[in-house]
């Protein structure tokens, strides 16, 4: 049998301490598209999926008390999330004037593109990349 073929990555989920919080930065400071709100009344969830303009989605989830992610020093697992940008300096600029810290922008040595980091409301490192 041949092997299957993996097309794309659908989704990227990330759980939240402060819904309201993540929600409007995610939406109102990253731009992201709501495509559908659900609240789990049995898991006191919040489940909101939201789009990028290319049609990847982030699933952001609430629950009550959930563990802070481990990440000084780095923890095993998923290390960061990148998002394509035409411009890092002049969305990092954006990022910075709405009170969000961003690292200093650095050359990828094997790229050659420019690339930064910042964080989400619970430290989750994002990362902007260079198109």
């Amino acid at each position: 049998m041949p092997r299957p073929t993996l097309s794309a990555i659908h989704h990227v989920a990330i759980i939240c301490s402060d819904y309201p919080r993540s929600k409007q930065f995610y939406t109102g400071l990253l731009g992201l598209t709501v495509i559908a709100e659900n609240y789990r009344r049995e898991r006191d969830s919040w489940k909101l999926d939201l789009a990028l303009p290319n049609g990847n989605q982030i699933e952001l989830f609430s629950f009550p008390n959930p563990p802070p992610r481990p990440s000084k020093p780095e923890a095993q697992g998923l290390r960061h999330l990148a998002f394509v940008v035409d411009s890092v300096a002049e969305f990092a600029d954006y990022l910075t004037q709405n009170g969000v810290a961003v690292e200093p922008i650095r050359i990828d040595e094997f790229t050659g593109k420019a690339f930064t980091f910042f964080q989400d409301p619970d430290g989750l490192p994002l990362e902007l990349y260079q198109r």
